[in-house]
């Protein structure tokens, strides 16, 4: 009852592929936002503070590690005398 019904001689597929007629349209971007000159200060600033952040936490890590370093030697001779 519910079987499918093949054709009897079925046709194999081409060999090679044809264009469509009618191509899809074109795929349209992202809405555009207006722009203005408070926007872009904004996220320069943004940029610039974000940056800043990044470079103070690189700062303290090297310097930390410096710091761990000199106090561990001072510790080893400390401790081979």
């Amino acid at each position: 009852m519910f079987l499918p019904k093949y054709p009897e001689n079925p046709t194999p597929p081409s060999a090679h592929s044809q264009a469509p007629t009618n191509p899809a349209p074109a795929r349209r971007g992202l809405a555009s936002l207006p722009v203005d000159q408070k926007t872009v200060v904004a996220l320069l600033v943004g940029g610039v503070v974000l940056t800043a952040l990044l470079a103070a936490v690189a700062v303290t890590a090297i310097s930390v590690a410096v710091a761990t370093v000199v106090l561990r030697s001072l510790l080893r001779e400390q401790h081979r005398r």
